[in-house]
Protein backbone atom coordinates (compact mmCIF):
# COMPACT_ATOMS: atom_id res chain seq x y z
CA UNK A 1 0.00 0.00 0.00
CA UNK A 2 1.31 3.74 -0.69
CA UNK A 3 1.57 5.78 1.90
CA UNK A 4 2.11 9.70 1.90
CA UNK A 5 3.40 10.80 5.52
CA UNK A 6 5.75 13.34 5.52
CA UNK A 7 9.13 13.54 6.94
CA UNK A 8 8.19 15.52 10.27
CA UNK A 9 5.51 12.65 10.75
CA UNK A 10 7.77 10.01 10.51
CA UNK A 11 9.69 11.62 12.78
CA UNK A 12 7.55 10.47 15.70
CA UNK A 13 8.02 6.43 15.86
CA UNK A 14 4.30 5.15 16.58
CA UNK A 15 3.45 6.67 12.88
CA UNK A 16 7.02 5.22 11.20
CA UNK A 17 6.14 1.70 13.04
CA UNK A 18 2.26 1.98 11.30
CA UNK A 19 3.72 3.52 8.21
CA UNK A 20 5.49 0.50 7.85
CA UNK A 21 2.68 -1.86 8.31
CA UNK A 22 0.68 0.06 6.27
CA UNK A 23 3.27 -0.50 3.31
CA UNK A 24 3.41 -4.54 3.46
CA UNK A 25 -0.50 -4.15 2.91
CA UNK A 26 -1.13 -5.97 -0.45
CA UNK A 27 -5.46 -5.26 -0.19
CA UNK A 28 -5.52 -9.24 -1.13
CA UNK A 29 -8.64 -9.56 0.94
CA UNK A 30 -7.34 -12.68 2.72
CA UNK A 31 -8.47 -11.25 5.78
CA UNK A 32 -11.80 -10.76 5.94
CA UNK A 33 -12.70 -14.24 5.84
CA UNK A 34 -11.74 -15.20 8.93
CA UNK A 35 -12.89 -11.69 10.75
CA UNK A 36 -15.71 -11.97 13.01
CA UNK A 37 -17.31 -8.25 12.44
CA UNK A 38 -17.04 -9.44 8.22
CA UNK A 39 -18.57 -12.76 8.80
CA UNK A 40 -21.42 -11.09 10.49
CA UNK A 41 -22.17 -7.77 9.31
CA UNK A 42 -20.92 -8.09 5.28
CA UNK A 43 -19.22 -4.56 5.63
CA UNK A 44 -15.92 -3.87 3.64
CA UNK A 45 -15.59 -1.46 6.15
CA UNK A 46 -15.83 -3.82 9.66
CA UNK A 47 -13.17 -6.04 7.84
CA UNK A 48 -9.30 -5.79 8.33
CA UNK A 49 -8.69 -4.64 5.23
CA UNK A 50 -11.38 -1.68 5.72
CA UNK A 51 -10.17 -0.58 8.69
CA UNK A 52 -7.02 0.24 7.50
CA UNK A 53 -8.12 1.91 4.91
CA UNK A 54 -9.78 4.23 7.75
CA UNK A 55 -6.27 4.09 9.81
CA UNK A 56 -4.43 5.49 6.92
CA UNK A 57 -6.67 8.20 5.84
CA UNK A 58 -7.18 9.41 9.69
CA UNK A 59 -3.42 9.58 10.46
CA UNK A 60 -1.73 10.29 6.92
CA UNK A 61 -4.04 13.36 6.87
CA UNK A 62 -4.52 13.80 10.83
CA UNK A 63 -7.79 13.97 10.34
CA UNK A 64 -10.49 14.51 13.60
CA UNK A 65 -12.18 10.91 13.41
CA UNK A 66 -16.01 11.21 12.51
CA UNK A 67 -18.14 9.26 14.35
CA UNK A 68 -18.38 6.72 11.51
CA UNK A 69 -14.84 6.17 11.43
CA UNK A 70 -15.02 5.11 15.14
CA UNK A 71 -17.97 2.82 14.90
CA UNK A 72 -16.02 0.91 12.66
CA UNK A 73 -12.99 1.21 14.58
CA UNK A 74 -15.03 0.75 17.70
CA UNK A 75 -16.18 -2.74 16.58
CA UNK A 76 -12.78 -3.99 16.00
CA UNK A 77 -12.45 -7.37 18.62
CA UNK A 78 -8.71 -7.27 18.32
CA UNK A 79 -8.65 -10.68 17.63
CA UNK A 80 -6.02 -11.25 15.53
CA UNK A 81 -7.15 -13.50 13.36
CA UNK A 82 -6.38 -11.62 10.60
CA UNK A 83 -2.42 -11.41 11.64
CA UNK A 84 -2.66 -15.68 11.54
CA UNK A 85 -4.75 -15.23 7.64
CA UNK A 86 -2.13 -12.16 6.58
CA UNK A 87 0.10 -13.80 3.84
CA UNK A 88 2.41 -10.80 4.13
CA UNK A 89 2.61 -10.52 7.60
CA UNK A 90 0.49 -7.11 8.07
CA UNK A 91 1.17 -6.54 12.27
CA UNK A 92 -2.52 -5.26 12.51
CA UNK A 93 -2.48 -5.17 16.12
CA UNK A 94 0.13 -2.55 16.40
CA UNK A 95 -1.68 -0.16 13.63
CA UNK A 96 -5.31 -0.48 15.50
CA UNK A 97 -3.54 0.21 18.79
CA UNK A 98 -1.99 3.22 17.26
CA UNK A 99 -5.44 3.98 15.90
CA UNK A 100 -7.30 3.63 19.26
CA UNK A 101 -4.78 6.11 20.96
CA UNK A 102 -5.24 8.91 17.95
CA UNK A 103 -9.31 8.17 18.73
CA UNK A 104 -9.10 9.32 22.46
CA UNK A 105 -6.77 12.21 21.85
CA UNK A 106 -8.98 13.96 18.90
CA UNK A 107 -12.24 12.20 19.22
CA UNK A 108 -15.24 13.38 21.66
CA UNK A 109 -16.96 10.92 22.40
CA UNK A 110 -21.10 11.41 23.52
CA UNK A 111 -21.57 11.64 27.09
CA UNK A 112 -22.70 8.43 27.89
CA UNK A 113 -20.00 6.29 26.25
CA UNK A 114 -17.39 8.25 28.11
CA UNK A 115 -18.69 7.50 31.03
CA UNK A 116 -18.97 3.87 30.29
CA UNK A 117 -15.61 3.64 29.42
CA UNK A 118 -13.85 5.68 32.02
CA UNK A 119 -15.59 3.68 34.26
CA UNK A 120 -14.43 0.49 32.83
CA UNK A 121 -10.79 1.83 32.97
CA UNK A 122 -11.29 3.30 36.63
CA UNK A 123 -12.90 -0.36 38.05
CA UNK A 124 -11.76 -2.99 36.23
CA UNK A 125 -7.93 -2.55 36.42
CA UNK A 126 -8.32 -2.04 40.19
CA UNK A 127 -8.93 -5.92 42.22
CA UNK A 128 -10.65 -3.77 45.25
CA UNK A 129 -12.86 -1.21 42.94
CA UNK A 130 -14.09 -4.39 41.23
CA UNK A 131 -15.07 -6.56 44.32
CA UNK A 132 -17.57 -3.80 44.94
CA UNK A 133 -18.69 -3.04 41.65
CA UNK A 134 -18.98 -6.90 41.36
CA UNK A 135 -21.21 -7.55 44.46
CA UNK A 136 -23.21 -4.19 42.67
CA UNK A 137 -23.67 -6.02 39.95
CA UNK A 138 -24.92 -8.67 41.30
CA UNK A 139 -27.73 -6.88 42.39
CA UNK A 140 -28.47 -4.99 39.47
CA UNK A 141 -28.72 -8.51 37.57
CA UNK A 142 -32.27 -8.14 39.13
CA UNK A 143 -33.01 -4.88 37.36
CA UNK A 144 -31.08 -6.20 34.29
CA UNK A 145 -34.18 -6.20 31.65
CA UNK A 146 -34.82 -2.35 32.67
CA UNK A 147 -31.14 -1.36 32.10
CA UNK A 148 -29.47 -0.14 28.78
CA UNK A 149 -27.92 -2.21 26.72
CA UNK A 150 -24.74 -1.81 28.07
CA UNK A 151 -25.21 -1.51 31.53
CA UNK A 152 -27.67 -4.73 31.23
CA UNK A 153 -24.69 -6.54 29.48
CA UNK A 154 -22.35 -5.84 32.40
CA UNK A 155 -25.43 -6.91 34.72
CA UNK A 156 -25.84 -10.00 32.98
CA UNK A 157 -22.48 -10.97 32.94
CA UNK A 158 -21.45 -10.63 36.47
CA UNK A 159 -21.22 -14.39 38.15
CA UNK A 160 -24.70 -14.96 40.59
CA UNK A 161 -22.02 -15.96 43.10
CA UNK A 162 -18.52 -16.17 44.56
CA UNK A 163 -15.82 -19.14 43.85
CA UNK A 164 -13.59 -20.76 45.88
CA UNK A 165 -10.14 -20.23 45.21
CA UNK A 166 -6.90 -18.89 46.95
CA UNK A 167 -6.38 -15.15 48.46
CA UNK A 168 -2.96 -13.84 47.10
CA UNK A 169 -1.14 -11.16 48.37
CA UNK A 170 1.94 -9.12 46.67
CA UNK A 171 5.24 -11.14 48.18
CA UNK A 172 4.00 -13.96 48.47
CA UNK A 173 6.19 -17.26 47.54
CA UNK A 174 4.92 -20.56 47.14
CA UNK A 175 7.34 -23.50 47.27
CA UNK A 176 8.06 -26.35 45.21
CA UNK A 177 7.58 -29.87 46.16
CA UNK A 178 10.43 -31.55 46.38
CA UNK A 179 13.56 -29.96 44.84
CA UNK A 180 12.87 -26.67 42.96
CA UNK A 181 13.60 -26.91 39.59
CA UNK A 182 12.37 -24.06 38.31
CA UNK A 183 11.12 -20.26 39.61
CA UNK A 184 8.36 -18.34 38.28
CA UNK A 185 6.16 -15.52 38.64
CA UNK A 186 2.97 -15.74 38.44
CA UNK A 187 0.51 -12.53 36.97
CA UNK A 188 -2.39 -12.87 39.62
CA UNK A 189 -4.33 -10.72 37.30
CA UNK A 190 -7.07 -8.23 37.81
CA UNK A 191 -10.81 -9.67 37.55
CA UNK A 192 -9.83 -13.33 37.39
CA UNK A 193 -8.68 -12.82 41.22
CA UNK A 194 -12.52 -12.45 41.84
CA UNK A 195 -14.36 -13.69 39.00
CA UNK A 196 -12.47 -16.90 39.32
CA UNK A 197 -9.74 -17.43 41.85
CA UNK A 198 -10.12 -21.23 41.57
CA UNK A 199 -7.25 -20.74 38.06
CA UNK A 200 -4.68 -19.10 40.03
CA UNK A 201 -5.27 -21.50 42.63
CA UNK A 202 -5.05 -24.28 40.11
CA UNK A 203 -2.03 -22.63 38.14
CA UNK A 204 0.20 -22.62 41.85
CA UNK A 205 -1.04 -26.27 42.98
CA UNK A 206 0.02 -27.45 39.12
CA UNK A 207 3.68 -25.65 39.27
CA UNK A 208 4.68 -26.42 43.19
CA UNK A 209 3.83 -29.94 42.72
CA UNK A 210 6.62 -30.46 39.84
CA UNK A 211 9.29 -28.50 40.82
CA UNK A 212 8.46 -24.89 40.42
CA UNK A 213 8.84 -22.16 43.04
CA UNK A 214 5.82 -19.53 42.50
CA UNK A 215 6.53 -16.05 43.11
CA UNK A 216 4.02 -13.59 43.20
CA UNK A 217 6.15 -10.34 43.03
CA UNK A 218 5.00 -7.27 45.23
CA UNK A 219 3.80 -4.78 43.18
CA UNK A 220 2.21 -6.00 40.15
CA UNK A 221 -0.85 -4.81 38.70
CA UNK A 222 -3.09 -5.24 35.84
CA UNK A 223 -1.24 -6.15 32.97
CA UNK A 224 -2.40 -2.93 31.00
CA UNK A 225 -4.09 -4.51 28.53
CA UNK A 226 -7.39 -3.47 28.97
CA UNK A 227 -6.76 0.59 29.49
CA UNK A 228 -4.29 0.08 26.53
CA UNK A 229 -6.87 -1.04 24.03
CA UNK A 230 -9.36 1.70 25.24
CA UNK A 231 -7.11 3.79 23.80
CA UNK A 232 -6.29 5.34 27.16
CA UNK A 233 -2.37 4.96 27.11
CA UNK A 234 -0.98 6.86 29.87
CA UNK A 235 -2.90 4.81 32.42
CA UNK A 236 -1.71 1.58 30.42
CA UNK A 237 1.79 2.78 30.10
CA UNK A 238 1.54 3.53 34.32
CA UNK A 239 0.43 -0.47 34.88
CA UNK A 240 3.15 -1.56 32.55
CA UNK A 241 6.25 0.26 33.92
CA UNK A 242 4.80 -0.68 37.66
CA UNK A 243 5.28 -4.34 36.42
CA UNK A 244 8.17 -4.39 34.68
CA UNK A 245 9.58 -2.64 38.16
CA UNK A 246 8.41 -4.92 40.00
CA UNK A 247 9.48 -7.97 38.68
CA UNK A 248 12.92 -6.60 37.92
CA UNK A 249 12.98 -6.32 41.83
CA UNK A 250 11.98 -9.79 42.01
CA UNK A 251 15.06 -10.86 40.23
CA UNK A 252 17.13 -9.68 42.66
CA UNK A 253 16.26 -12.48 45.18
CA UNK A 254 17.53 -14.47 42.12
CA UNK A 255 16.61 -14.79 38.50
CA UNK A 256 12.97 -15.53 37.14
CA UNK A 257 12.90 -18.76 34.45
CA UNK A 258 9.55 -17.82 33.42
CA UNK A 259 6.46 -14.92 34.05
CA UNK A 260 3.74 -16.96 33.82
CA UNK A 261 -0.07 -15.59 32.47
CA UNK A 262 -2.91 -17.79 32.57
CA UNK A 263 -5.32 -15.43 31.26
CA UNK A 264 -4.00 -15.32 27.84
CA UNK A 265 -5.24 -11.63 26.93
CA UNK A 266 -2.75 -10.99 29.81
CA UNK A 267 -0.03 -13.11 28.62
CA UNK A 268 -0.31 -11.61 25.10
CA UNK A 269 -0.01 -8.00 26.53
CA UNK A 270 3.16 -8.92 28.10
CA UNK A 271 4.91 -10.55 25.42
CA UNK A 272 4.15 -6.75 23.72
CA UNK A 273 5.99 -5.22 26.61
CA UNK A 274 9.19 -5.05 24.62
CA UNK A 275 7.92 -3.26 21.87
CA UNK A 276 5.19 -0.75 23.73
CA UNK A 277 8.51 0.73 25.63
CA UNK A 278 11.34 -0.07 23.11
CA UNK A 279 11.71 4.16 22.96
CA UNK A 280 11.58 4.04 27.24
CA UNK A 281 15.39 4.84 27.83
CA UNK A 282 14.31 3.80 31.53
CA UNK A 283 12.29 0.52 30.40
CA UNK A 284 13.50 -0.74 27.17
CA UNK A 285 15.77 -3.08 28.08
CA UNK A 286 13.83 -4.32 31.92
CA UNK A 287 10.53 -4.34 29.71
CA UNK A 288 12.15 -6.47 26.32
CA UNK A 289 13.30 -8.95 29.15
CA UNK A 290 9.81 -9.04 30.23
CA UNK A 291 8.32 -10.20 27.15
CA UNK A 292 11.26 -12.55 26.91
CA UNK A 293 10.24 -14.41 29.99
CA UNK A 294 6.44 -13.80 29.26
CA UNK A 295 4.74 -17.52 28.83
CA UNK A 296 1.21 -18.86 28.70
CA UNK A 297 1.13 -21.11 31.60
CA UNK A 298 0.79 -24.03 28.87
CA UNK A 299 4.32 -23.56 28.02
CA UNK A 300 5.20 -23.56 30.95
CA UNK A 301 3.60 -27.03 32.13
CA UNK A 302 5.21 -28.28 28.37
CA UNK A 303 8.25 -28.40 30.52
CA UNK A 304 7.39 -30.11 32.94
CA UNK A 305 7.46 -33.46 34.11
CA UNK A 306 3.29 -34.28 33.98
CA UNK A 307 2.23 -37.71 35.51
CA UNK A 308 -1.44 -38.02 34.80
CA UNK A 309 -3.87 -39.96 37.59
CA UNK A 310 -7.43 -39.56 36.66
CA UNK A 311 -8.96 -37.57 33.90
CA UNK A 312 -12.58 -40.02 34.92
CA UNK A 313 -12.88 -40.74 30.84
CA UNK A 314 -14.21 -36.83 30.21
CA UNK A 315 -14.52 -35.77 26.60
CA UNK A 316 -13.57 -32.06 26.26
CA UNK A 317 -14.59 -29.24 23.72
CA UNK A 318 -11.74 -26.81 23.97
CA UNK A 319 -12.03 -23.42 23.11
CA UNK A 320 -8.77 -21.61 21.78
CA UNK A 321 -8.75 -18.19 22.98
CA UNK A 322 -8.09 -15.47 20.46
CA UNK A 323 -5.35 -14.03 22.05
CA UNK A 324 -4.07 -17.45 22.75
CA UNK A 325 -4.07 -18.74 19.26
CA UNK A 326 -3.85 -15.47 17.16
CA UNK A 327 -2.28 -13.14 19.66
CA UNK A 328 0.72 -15.58 20.73
CA UNK A 329 0.49 -18.37 18.16
CA UNK A 330 0.11 -20.75 20.90
CA UNK A 331 -2.98 -23.39 19.47
CA UNK A 332 -1.85 -27.05 19.00
CA UNK A 333 -0.06 -27.65 22.33
CA UNK A 334 -2.51 -26.99 25.42
CA UNK A 335 -4.74 -29.65 23.43
CA UNK A 336 -1.62 -31.93 23.40
CA UNK A 337 -1.71 -31.58 27.17
CA UNK A 338 -5.29 -32.16 27.83
CA UNK A 339 -4.24 -35.02 25.58
CA UNK A 340 -1.39 -36.97 26.92
CA UNK A 341 -3.28 -36.04 30.40
CA UNK A 342 -6.03 -38.47 29.44
CA UNK A 343 -8.61 -36.90 28.27
CA UNK A 344 -10.48 -36.85 25.24
CA UNK A 345 -10.20 -33.32 22.96
CA UNK A 346 -12.62 -32.05 20.30
CA UNK A 347 -12.56 -28.89 18.39
CA UNK A 348 -15.57 -26.58 17.78
CA UNK A 349 -16.34 -25.78 13.55
CA UNK A 350 -15.54 -22.30 13.26
CA UNK A 351 -12.43 -22.57 16.07
CA UNK A 352 -10.60 -19.67 14.33
CA UNK A 353 -13.79 -17.02 14.96
CA UNK A 354 -13.50 -14.80 18.72
CA UNK A 355 -16.54 -15.81 21.09
CA UNK A 356 -17.01 -12.15 21.17
CA UNK A 357 -15.84 -11.42 24.88
CA UNK A 358 -12.40 -9.66 23.31
CA UNK A 359 -11.41 -7.77 26.60
CA UNK A 360 -14.47 -5.02 27.67
CA UNK A 361 -15.68 -6.16 23.34
CA UNK A 362 -19.09 -7.79 25.57
CA UNK A 363 -19.77 -4.80 27.86
CA UNK A 364 -18.76 -1.96 24.82
CA UNK A 365 -20.49 -3.95 21.84
CA UNK A 366 -23.55 -6.10 23.74
CA UNK A 367 -25.61 -6.80 20.28
CA UNK A 368 -22.36 -7.98 18.02
CA UNK A 369 -20.52 -9.84 21.20
CA UNK A 370 -24.05 -11.66 22.25
CA UNK A 371 -24.36 -12.69 18.52
CA UNK A 372 -20.47 -14.00 18.35
CA UNK A 373 -20.95 -15.99 21.83
CA UNK A 374 -24.05 -17.85 20.59
CA UNK A 375 -22.64 -18.99 17.16
CA UNK A 376 -19.54 -20.00 19.50
CA UNK A 377 -21.86 -21.83 22.23
CA UNK A 378 -23.74 -23.51 19.55
CA UNK A 379 -20.88 -24.92 17.90
CA UNK A 380 -19.03 -25.90 20.72
CA UNK A 381 -22.01 -28.09 21.96
CA UNK A 382 -22.16 -29.36 18.72
CA UNK A 383 -18.87 -31.40 19.79
CA UNK A 384 -21.32 -33.17 22.18
CA UNK A 385 -18.60 -33.22 25.10
CA UNK A 386 -18.53 -33.43 28.60
CA UNK A 387 -17.20 -29.95 29.67
CA UNK A 388 -15.41 -26.87 27.70
CA UNK A 389 -11.91 -26.01 28.50
CA UNK A 390 -10.64 -22.76 27.37
CA UNK A 391 -7.27 -20.42 29.01
CA UNK A 392 -8.64 -17.35 29.21
CA UNK A 393 -10.97 -15.69 31.83
CA UNK A 394 -12.75 -13.70 29.60
CA UNK A 395 -13.54 -16.39 26.99
CA UNK A 396 -15.27 -18.72 30.29
CA UNK A 397 -17.25 -16.26 31.41
CA UNK A 398 -18.61 -15.35 27.86
CA UNK A 399 -19.02 -18.76 27.18
CA UNK A 400 -20.87 -19.89 30.45
CA UNK A 401 -23.45 -17.14 29.61
CA UNK A 402 -24.05 -19.11 26.52
CA UNK A 403 -24.37 -22.26 27.90
CA UNK A 404 -25.21 -24.92 30.03
CA UNK A 405 -21.69 -27.03 29.59
CA UNK A 406 -19.63 -26.56 32.35
CA UNK A 407 -16.63 -24.35 31.24
CA UNK A 408 -13.12 -24.89 33.16
CA UNK A 409 -9.99 -23.29 32.36
CA UNK A 410 -7.27 -25.78 30.73
CA UNK A 411 -4.94 -25.27 33.60
CA UNK A 412 -7.59 -26.40 36.47
CA UNK A 413 -8.28 -29.56 34.57
CA UNK A 414 -4.36 -30.49 34.42
CA UNK A 415 -4.52 -29.86 37.75
CA UNK A 416 -7.14 -32.40 38.29
CA UNK A 417 -5.59 -34.64 35.82
CA UNK A 418 -2.29 -34.43 37.91
CA UNK A 419 -3.40 -35.61 41.89
CA UNK A 420 -5.19 -31.86 42.51
CA UNK A 421 -9.19 -31.52 43.18
CA UNK A 422 -11.72 -31.80 40.99
CA UNK A 423 -12.78 -28.47 39.51
CA UNK A 424 -16.09 -26.61 41.20
CA UNK A 425 -17.57 -26.13 37.42
CA UNK A 426 -17.36 -30.17 37.30
CA UNK A 427 -19.18 -30.63 40.37
CA UNK A 428 -22.20 -28.72 39.43
CA UNK A 429 -20.85 -25.34 41.13
CA UNK A 430 -21.99 -22.83 38.43
CA UNK A 431 -21.37 -19.02 39.11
Amino acid sequence: MQTAFSEAQLADPDVRASESILRACVHCGFCTATCPTYVLLGDELDSPRGRIYLLKDMLENQRVPSADVVKHIDRCLSCLACMTTCPSGVHYMHLVDHGRRYIEENYRRPWFERLVRAALARVLPYPGRFRIALALARIARVFAPLLPAKLRAMATLAPKAGRGGIALRDGQVFPAEGPRTRRVALLAGCVQRDLAPEINAATIRLLARHGCEVVIAEGTMCCGALTHHLGREHDALGFIRANVAAWRRAERHGPLDAIVANASGCGTMLKDYGYILRNDPEYAEAAARVSALARDVSEVVADLPLEPANTAGLVIAYHSACSLQHGQQVDALPKRLLAASGFTVREPVEAHLCCGSAGTYNLLQPELAARLGARKADNLAATRADAIAAGNIGCMVQIAGKTKMPVVHTVELLDWATGGPKPAALSGERP
